[in-house]
């Protein structure tokens, strides 16, 4: 894929962003492999107890490498906030994070980076899930797991159209990052995730870039007891919060009016039923058929409603790009 830009633009200045935790084995192999297009590489030293910092600084004689060090160990998102930070105040265009433990192939660099700068996205990230073939190498337990991740992100970010949530291979336009709330954006394994959501608050375009799943013989860290007790909770905040900003604080529109409506009338009319068909069990006489369609119809008509609004808010994933409705807006 190639990266152009358009007429009278400056070339993209790209910087990769590398957290450093425990990686001392395969790090300076992934930025031998990072091609000439990048500009700046910021390997940030994550509080690493193998000081994957000083390594890195004493190893490596790359003059695009700059080490970021916390001294407290913040998690991924954290490193990634720092290396974002260090990016935009060093004037970078667009940043990928690559992670350290050689597992995300350097060379699809510009297949995250051109859409970018092509103003058809502003932020990319990478979709093992593409190539029917290769997600068979991928071990059942996080192949089961990233199907039941992705369904709760598609509801609490907004963004249908993407698979694969986890997948910390991304790229972001500078002008997108500097919206960003960094402070507010979850340090952790909830990382990837919570960007998404932050990003569709934004209306920034999102998406995926198909790559091939490298799995070796490692043990698959992601749990599904740590799903449903970690992230559940978060998923359904997060999309109380979207749905909240998109629909009643920022804009207001028939999907407004359509996602209360439908779930007064669908929990009311089961309300109803329910209640009616346990006074007739007890009194041991059926229910009247009068009473039955009281409790279907506005069921049936709360159910469409609820429908109506998830066909809308699955027709509005933002598709245009706001890196350049920034740069129009600038004098």
């Amino acid at each position: 894929m190639n990266i152009s830009t358009h007429p009278g633009q400056p070339a993209p200045r790209i910087a990769v962003i590398i957290p450093s935790y425990r990686v001392t084995r395969h790090i300076l192999g992934v930025i031998a492999a990072i091609g000439p297009q990048v500009h700046r590489i910021y390997v940030v030293d994550d509080k690493c107890p193998d000081n994957s910092g000083d390594f890195v600084a004493s190893q490596c004689t790359d003059p695009r490498v700059t080490v970021v060090r916390h001294d407290v160990n913040q998690g991924v998102g954290g490193a990634v906030m720092s290396g974002y930070r260090a990016a935009i105040d060093d004037g970078m265009t667009v940043m990928v994070k690559i992670d350290g433990d050689g597992q995300m192939d350097p060379g699809l660099l510009d297949n995250f980076v051109a859409p970018i700068v092509n103003g058809e996205a502003d932020y990319t990230k990478g979709n093992r899930f593409f190539n029917l073939d290769h997600i068979r190498r991928m071990p059942a337990m996080r192949l089961f797991g990233n199907a039941v991740l992705s369904l709760m992100t598609k509801l609490s970010s907004g963004y249908w159209d993407l698979f694969d949530p986890t997948n910390g291979y991304t790229a972001i336009h500078a002008d997108v990052a500097r919206h960003l709330p960094f402070d507010k954006i979850s340090k952790r394994y909830f990382f990837e995730t919570d960007m998404l959501f932050r990003l569709n608050t934004i209306s920034a375009a999102v998406i995926d870039i198909p790559m091939d799943a490298h799995y070796g013989d490692e043990v698959s860290n992601l749990k599904i007891s740590k799903i449903v007790t970690e992230f559940l909770f978060k998923h359904m905040r997060n999309f109380a919060k979207r749905i909240f900003y998109n629909y009643y604080l920022r804009n207001m529109s028939v999907a407004s009016l359509q996602l209360p409506l439908g779930l007064l009338l669908l929990l009311g009319g089961a309300g109803f039923g329910a209640v009616h068909w346990i006074m007739s069990a007890r009194a041991g006489v059926p229910t009247t058929a009068g009473t039955v369609m009281v409790a279907a119809l506005p069921v049936i008509v709360g159910l469409q409603l609820v429908l109506a609004f998830a066909a809308h808010d699955i027709a509005s994933v933002p598709r245009r790009a706001l890196h350049l409705a920034l740069r129009r807006r600038r004098p």
